[in-house]
């Protein structure tokens, strides 16, 4: 097993038994959403909800293609949800849904964030993430113009009128990123004084990772370490793709962070990831086998086969809940823990 960050990570398998890293020896780690550093419930399993999509294309105009890859937070006692959704020549705009119990949604007719900077026509609005702090919600993105693919950041105060603050990492740009830049999850709370975030880049030898960038403000970022803080490892579930899903947490375990891992014939899994809770860029455990990997039909069929791709994270009437994109196509959810 490979050695990254700044420290040797193993796989559970050749670690059974002993005490590493000071975390038990479970194949997978999950966690309470929560923004303060509490002892947190370790699972080791987790179940889907719904054996079919709980959102899907309709009509014909702009979400007729593809309804996927959503962000989750709970606002007024539902759970909101802002999906990806697509029309027939594969512009993506957001549209939004909300659910009183997290699997039935009731969707507003018109999508809340469309394409209109120059960085997005043509192509879309991608992909979000959600992260809250004080009375403001803050959206990454990936803003797609047909050329190029960069994470963008707008805010809002009621998940429906967003505020657009622009491109916070420019594609082409970085200390190892070579391509595009995309997945843009915010850790909820300071540390060290500064904002952190886990992204997506594409290094040179065109394998999809994951870097750490921080910043004052929440709007000019900063890239922290010289190589990315998830590397793919070769040959494994995440040989090709090594992509943040949801906004971490920070437990007294660690900075807890779900990402989605791709191997080399693209089929996409669900992993977990720790770091130091009083450093984001040291990588202390990753899982060695799927979380969640795509098994029923709907999950490997779709506009992109064999994709199981989480985004939205939320705790809820006290479950933990796990909105992804399946197929890009389709919304599926799972919960955390056993049947």
């Amino acid at each position: 097993m490979s050695v990254v960050a700044s420290g040797a990570v193993s796989s559970f398998g050749k670690n059974r038994g002993r005490k590493w890293c000071g975390l038990p020896p479970l194949p997978l780690l999950l966690f309470w959403l929560s923004a303060s550093a509490v002892a947190q419930p370790l699972i080791t399993t987790m179940h889907r909800l719904s054996q079919t999509p709980i959102v899907s294309p309709q009509g014909s105009g702009w979400e007729s293609a593809g309804t996927f890859n959503p962000a989750v937070t709970v606002y007024h006692g539902k759970v909101v949800m802002l999906y990806r959704a697509q029309d027939a020549v594969g512009t993506s705009r957001l549209g939004y849904a909300e659910s009183s119990d997290g699997l039935h949604f009731t969707r507003l007719a018109e999508p809340v964030l469309s394409p209109e900077a120059e960085y997005e026509k043509d192509g879309g609005v991608e992909d979000p993430r959600l992260v809250k702090f004080g009375r403001t919600y803050y959206l990454t993105y990936t803003g797609y113009n047909k050329r190029d693919a960069q994470l963008c950041l707008a805010t809002s105060r009621d998940l429906i009128h967003w505020q657009r603050q622009g491109v916070i990492l420019p594609a082409y740009r970085g200390n190892w990123n070579v391509m595009w830049t995309k997945s843009g999850a915010i850790l909820p709370k300071k540390i060290h004084g500064k904002y952190w975030m886990y992204f997506l880049g594409t290094s040179a030898d065109k394998t999809d990772q994951t870097g750490l960038a921080s910043s004052p403000d929440l709007l000019h970022w900063t890239e922290e370490t010289a190589t990315p803080v998830i590397p793919t490892r070769f040959g494994e579930m995440d040989g090709r793709v090594a992509e943040p899903g949801p906004s971490p947490v920070v437990t007294s375990q660690g900075i807890q962070l779900i990402y989605n891992a791709a191997d080399a014939k693209l089929i996409y899994r669900t992993a977990a990831a720790v770091f130091d809770r009083k450093d984001p860029r040291k990588l202390t455990y990753r899982s060695s086998a799927p979380l969640l990997e795509p098994t029923l039909e709907w999950e490997k069929v779709g506009q992109v086969p064999n994709v199981i791709f989480v985004e939205g994270m939320v705790e809820f009437h006290g479950k933990r809940l796990f909105y992804y994109g399946a197929a890009d196509k389709y919304v599926g959810v799972a919960e955390a823990g056993r049947p």
